[in-house]
C-alpha cells in the first residue's frame, strides 16, 4: 500500500462483524458500483472495430475504387499495430493514471475514425486503420486490468462481463445506426459510408473529453473515496490476496515473472479461440446476411437480434462464473455452443439455418472473451504481472485479427466455407483446446499447492522475494 496509508488509522478496526459487514455493503454498492460504472469505451471501441463491415456494404469499395484484397488488408493492417501496442499499454496505464490515460486513448481514436471518412483512396485508408489500430490498442487490456485492480476475484467476472457486453450491445445498435447513417448520402457531398465513420468519431471524442471526469484512478489514489475508504478498498483487496492492494514500483522482474508463467500463454492460446472467431463474425456478418439474398439495409437490422441475445448470455455467464469460480467448464461449455453454431452456417441448406447459426455462434463467442479475461485475472497476482499477463493475452489474441480479416474473401460467397471452416478451427483446438489444457494444469498446480509440495517456491526468500513471486506465494 502506498507510504500515506501506511500509518492511517484504520476506522473499522474496532467495529463488530455486524458494523463491518454494514460498511462492506456500503462500500461495494455504494462507494465503487456507482461511481465505476460500465464504462461506455468499450461498446464504442467494438462498434468501430466492425463500422467498415457496415460501410463495406454501403459502397465503400466502389467509391475508394479497391478490390475485395484491399479491402481485406485494411483489416489486416489495424490489427498489426493494434497487437504490437496493447502489451505496452498496461504499463503506461499505471505511470500516466487511468484518468489521463483512458480519455486520451478516447480522443486519439476518435479523431482518427473521424479521419476516416474524409479519405479518397485505398492508401488513405491504409494509414487511417494503422493509427486506429494503435490509437485503439490501450483501452480493452486497459480497463479490463483497471477494474481488476479494484474488485476481489468473485467479483470481477460479473464486471468485466458488464464492461465487455457493450460490445454486444454496441453490434446490436450499430447495426440500426449504420442503416439510419447512410441515409446521409450525399450530404456535404459525402456518401453514407463516409458519415458513419465522421459521425460516430465525432461522438467519441466528445465521450472523451467527458470521460475525463467520470474514470477514477488506482484505489490508493481515487479522488472520490476519502481516507477512511480508501483503507476499506484496500483492506479488503488484501483479504483477497491481491497485491492490487498495494502500491508497487515496475521492476523487470515483475515482466519476466508474467512471461514465464504458463498461464500466460495457455491464457494467449485461449483468447485466441475468442477472438479470432468474434473478429471475423463482427467484419463480416452484413456480408454473410446480405449473401443470403437479403438488401444491404435488411441485412444492416438482421444483424441487431443476435448482438442482443449475446449480450445476455454475456452478463448471465459472468454471473454464474462469479459464483460458481468455474470459468473453465463455461469456457468448455460455450465453445461448444458457438462450433455448433458456425457448423449451421458451414452445412445449413436454407437461409433461415444459417441465420439461426448466427445466434449460436454469437452466444458462443462474447461470453468466452470476457470470461477469459476473467480467468486470467483471477489467476494471475501482482499488479504489474497481471498488468503485463493481460496486456500480452489480449495483444497475443488479437494479432490473430490478421487471420479473421483475410479468411472471409468475396470469392468464396455465399457460403464461405473456408471462413467458416478456419473459424471452427479455433474454436475447437485454441478455446476448447486450450481451456481444457488451462484447466487441467490449474487443478494440478492447486493439488500441489495444498499438499504443501511448492512450498520451496519462497522458503528462505525476503518478505521482498515472495512478493515479486506473485501468484506463486
Amino acid at each position: 500500500m502506498s507510504a500515506q496509508y501506511v500509518h492511517r488509522v484504520d476506522s473499522d478496526t474496532d467495529r463488530t462483524p455486524s458494523e463491518s459487514e454494514k460498511v462492506e455493503v456500503m462500500l461495494k454498492s455504494g462507494a465503487l458500483d456507482a461511481e465505476l460504472p460500465p464504462d461506455p469505451d468499450a461498446g464504442l471501441s467494438a462498434e468501430e472495430k466492425a463500422r467498415i463491415g457496415n460501410a463495406k456494404i454501403e459502397g465503400l469499395l466502389g467509391d475508394l475504387h479497391m478490390t475485395e484484397r484491399q479491402y481485406n488488408a485494411t483489416l489486416t493492417i489495424f490489427f498489426v499495430s493494434y497487437a504490437i501496442f496493447e502489451p505496452l499499454t498496461n504499463v503506461l496505464l499505471k505511470r500516466f493514471r487511468p484518468r489521463v490515460f483512458i480519455p486520451a486513448t478516447m480522443i486519439l481514436w476518435g479523431v482518427t475514425m473521424t479521419c476516416m471518412g474524409l479519405v479518397h483512396n485505398f492508401s488513405g485508408l491504409m494509414a487511417a486503420r494503422w493509427f486506429l489500430g494503435l490509437t485503439e490498442a490501450g483501452l480493452f487490456p486497459g480497463v479490463s486490468y483497471y477494474l481488476s485492480c479494484w474488485y476481489r476475484r468473485s467479483e470481477f467476472g460479473i464486471r468485466i462481463a458488464i464492461f465487455f457486453s457493450a460490445a454486444a450491445v454496441a453490434g446490436s445498435f450499430g447495426g440500426l445506426l449504420a442503416a439510419a447513417i447512410s441515409k446521409m448520402k450525399g450530404i456535404g457531398g459525402k456518401p453514407g459510408w463516409a458519415w458513419i465513420f465522421i459521425l460516430e468519431g465525432i461522438a467519441t471524442v466528445i465521450i472523451g473529453i467527458i470521460s475525463y471526469w467520470m474514470v477514477h484512478d488506482f484505489p490508493d489514489e481515487a479522488r472520490f473515496l476519502t481516507e477512511e475508504d480508501k483503507l476499506r478498498v484496500l483492506r479488503r483487496l488484501k483479504a483477497d490476496n491481491q497485491s492490487s492492494a498495494e502500491h508497487e514500483e515496475f521492476r523487470m522482474a515483475y515482466f519476466w515473472a508474467s512471461v514465464k508463467d504458463f498461464k500466460t500463454w495457455t491464457s494467449v492460446l485461449i483468447y485466441m479461440g475468442a477472438v479470432t472467431p468474434l473478429y471475423s463474425f463482427s467484419l463480416f456478418l452484413p456480408s454473410i446476411l446480405r449473401d443470403l439474398g437479403y438488401s444491404s439495409v435488411r441485412a444492416q437490422l438482421l444483424s441487431v437480434p443476435p448482438y442482443a441475445v449475446a449480450c445476455l448470455f454475456t452478463v448471465m455467464v459472468g454471473y454464474l462464473a462469479d459464483r460458481t469460480r468455474q470459468r473453465g467448464v463455461f469456457n468448455i461449455g460455450f465453445s461448444l455452443i458457438g462450433i455448433a453454431g458456425f457448423g449451421m452456417l458451414l452445412g445449413g441448406n436454407t437461409p433461415a439455418v444459417r441465420y439461426a447459426g448466427t445466434y449460436l455462434a454469437a452466444v458462443g463467442i462474447y461470453p468466452t472473451v470476457a470470461n477469459t479475461i476473467s480467468w486470467i485475472g483471477n489467476n494471475v497476482e501482482g499488479t504489474y504481472k497481471r498488468g503485463v499477463s493481460i496486456g500480452l493475452m489480449i495483444g497475443g489474441g488479437n494479432l490473430n485479427g490478421v487471420v479473421s480479416s483475410n479468411i472471409y474473401r468475396g470469392k468464396d460467397s455465399p457460403r464461405y466455407r473456408p471462413g467458416h471452416i478456419v473459424v471452427m478451427a479455433y474454436l475447437i483446438i485454441c478455446m476448447f483446446g486450450g481451456s481444457v489444457l488451462q484447466r487441467f494444469l490449474l487443478q494440478r498446480e492447486n493439488a500441489k499447492r495444498r499438499a504443501g509440495k511448492l512450498d520451496g517456491w519462497f522458503e528462505g526468500k525476503s518478505d521482498e522475494e515472495v512478493k515479486v513471486l506473485g501468484d506463486k506465494r
